[in-house]
């Protein structure tokens, strides 16, 4: 009789040790997947802004940031802005995959998506080489580091959370979440800067062309 209350007695306990072992089974299979979501949104927000400087600084830029009377110059100059971003991104990766080592792979990615968002919406308030001359042209070299430095960063963190948090045989798969976001993000920066180069020239050298960037606030 003891026998049988001291089995009885353990069973609601064992029955929440199984209910624990089943809530932590399924939690371990969702969190590659929550990764790699996450890494996918976060790497398509970063390059949308990343690739739309380089279509803007193609198009729209040398008219807008540099010296219109010298037009060769002028267009020589935005694309090297464009090209500066590539030296600040091993900085990038380098600082930020340490800080994610000491605090955090989230956290990490969330301070990337802040610096890269904030920098793009910075861009799309700069006032023009017309209004303030070359100090605008240096506050859009510094806003283009900026998004270098979060995209080294970026590419880097996102790849090894989303690693650290697939199961054993699939961390190829998972990881190419990042790659995908990449080519995601080409193609929405694409899209959106299609609309706006129809727009009549005034109205998309005035202030058109500042919307793809202020829509980086969705960031």
């Amino acid at each position: 009789m003891v026998v049988t209350k001291q089995i009885v007695g353990t069973l609601p306990q064992a029955s929440a040790a199984n209910a624990s072992v089943e809530e932590s089974a399924h939690a371990h299979r969702q969190s590659p997947r929550k990764a790699a979501l996450a890494s996918f949104l976060g790497s398509t927000l970063e390059y949308y802004d990343y690739v739309l400087y380089g279509t803007a600084s193609a198009l729209v830029f040398s008219r807008l940031f540099f010296d219109s009377n010298n037009p060769t110059m002028a267009t020589i100059g935005a694309l090297m802005t464009f090209g500066v971003a590539y030296i600040a991104r091993p900085l990038g990766g380098l600082v930020m995959a340490h800080i994610g080592d000491r605090i955090g792979r989230k956290t990490a990615l969330m301070i990337t998506l802040m610096i890269m968002g904030i920098s793009s919406i910075a861009i799309g308030l700069l006032p023009t080489y017309e209004q303030i001359g070359i100090t605008a042209t240096i506050l859009l070299l510094v806003c283009r580091i900026a998004q270098g430095f979060s995209a080294g960063a970026e590419s880097a963190g996102a790849s090894t959370m989303t690693m650290e948090h697939s199961p054993e045989g699939k961390r190829g798969f998972f990881t190419s979440s990042v790659m995908l976001g990449c080519s995601a993000g080409n193609v929405l920066a694409a899209l959106v800067m299609v609309p706006v180069m129809m727009m009549p020239e005034d109205a998309m050298m005035s202030w058109g062309w500042r919307i793809p960037f202020l829509l980086s606030a969705l960031v």
